[in-house]
This record gives C-alpha cells, structure tokens and sequence, in this order.
C-alpha cells in the first residue's frame, strides 16, 4: 500500500457492490416478522430503514449479512443478492459473506483487550488473512483516517480500544470493518448512544466512505435519514401482523412528497 494513499483515504478503492432483498419473509419460531419484503440498495449510496420499533428493520438487517440465521429458532425465505449472487447459497462460506458484508452496531464493541492498533486488525486475524507488518501499519492508518479517527488516536495506538470514548469507541468499530475492505456495511442505530458532537462525527465518516462501500443504516433519527442518505425505506408492522415495506425511494422525496400518507405521518413525527 503507498503512503500516497494513506495520505488520501478519500481515494480508497471503490469496492460498493449493490444489494438486492427479493420476497424476505422471517419468523422467530411461529411468529413472522417480516412479510415478503423487496429492496435494491444500491452501490456506493445510503440506504436508510426507518420506522418505529418492532417493526422488523433490525431483522431485516441482520437477515443481510446471515446473522438472522443463528438465533434458535429463526427461519426466513426470499433471497439476499450481493452483486447478483444469492449470499445464502449452501456452496458461499459463511465468513466469505460476513467479510463482504460487514456490521456495526448500536452499541461500540471494541475488543476490551486489544490495542487500538489491534482492533483495527482484528477482522483479518478472524478471517485468517496474513499481511505484512508495513502492510498490517498502513492499513491501520488508512482505515482509522477513513473512519475520522487517526488525528486523535495516531499517538496511543498501543493503548486499549476500551479507553476511548464512546464516540471513539464506534468510528474505530467502524474502522475495524473498513480493514477488510467490505462491499457493503450495515449499521443499526450507530449513533443512538452518542452525544450530538460524536453523532455529528459518524455521519461525517458515513457521507465520506458512501462512494467506497454500500452503507444501510437503521435509524430512528429522522433528521439523521435526511442527511446521510440518498434513499429511505420506510418499514411499519400492524399489531399482530409482521412489517412490511410501506414505501421506498428517494430520501427527499420520501420526506417532502410521500406517496403513502402513513409515510407522511411517520417522517413529521405524528406516531412513532
């Protein structure tokens, strides 16, 4: 890796790929949760799933990157498609999609004994993918510029990633899945746990790493779909019944001219 592009993170290499969900049903033993939900979430854009809780998007979220499928009980059907290929195939591996569709979640989860240096690290470690030491060093650097980070850590990285700050904490989550070159990221409620400046900081990192990597945030924050995406899908789930895609389409025009009223309702604070 050239130090000309550790200089320029922004210039990282393009690896988005597009997402199709196509007829996703889930269960949790008898109870479904989602009801033939379709969306393309397209390469190199942010896709924001919005709606009030229970009604699914965390699932769906999960569903994405075959997390859905370790919990005991769970079933689903529809296909997931990254770039055309259906990640559920029994012949994919399981890491093979993890690693091509990372996660960060709600709450920071740094490993509390590693280094920041070495949290960055830690998804190669996982997936068994050895580098050089000047490699291992420069991608550090790389990938916690991209994520906003490397001005306030660059002189500490010896030091646990559990002594950052909250908001810290999650641009070097963020980080640790940009190290192994994701083609899309999810993020469920990234910011939910962060005071308003550390918020302000992640949806900087978001808007700056969107051109590289596939983003699909879930937020409850409205404010928060308008700015950093470029497409909303609005999810809602009637009592009893399980969640669905009411609407979906550009963000704008999501929040300035909905189609569905029940849209309008939601985005202008009106229930939820």
């Amino acid at each position: 890796m050239s130090a000309a592009a550790v200089e320029a993170p922004e210039s990282a290499p393009t690896t988005a790929r597009a997402l199709e969900a196509d007829s996703v049903s889930a269960w949790f033993g008898q109870r479904k949760v989602l009801d033939r939900v379709s969306l393309t979430m397209p390469a190199g854009r942010v896709t924001a799933l919005i709606g009030p809780s229970g009604c699914g998007k965390s699932t769906f979220l999960r569903i994405l990157n075959r997390m859905h499928e370790l919990v005991p009980g769970a079933a689903l059907a529809g296909e997931v498609r990254l770039d055309g290929h259906d990640i559920y195939d029994p012949q994919r591996q399981l890491t093979d999609a993890r690693r091509a569709i990372g996660m960060v979640f709600q709450k920071p989860n740094p490993f509390p004994a590693m280094s920041i240096r070495d949290n960055v690290l830690a998804g190669l470690s996982l997936t068994g993918t050895k580098i050089r030491r000047d490699e291992a060093e420069a991608l550090v650097e790389i990938s916690l510029r991209r994520a906003g980070l490397w001005e306030e850590v660059k002189d500490r990285l010896a030091q646990p990633g559990s002594a950052l700050s909250g908001g810290q904490q999650q641009r070097l989550c963020i980080a640790r899945s940009l190290a192994v070159t994701p083609q899309v990221l999810l993020m469920d409620e990234p910011c939910s746990a962060l005071d308003p400046t550390s918020t302000r900081v992640v949806e900087e990192t978001i808007l700056q790493i969107a051109s590289e990597v596939t983003v699909v945030i879930v937020t409850h924050n409205m404010q928060q779909a308008r700015r950093v995406s470029s497409q909303c899908a609005f999810f809602l789930a009637g009592a009893g019944q399980p969640g669905v895609i009411v609407e979906h389409g550009d963000t704008e025009a999501m929040f300035t001219s909905p189609v569905d009223p029940r849209t309008s309702d939601y985005v202008n604070g009106r229930f939820g």
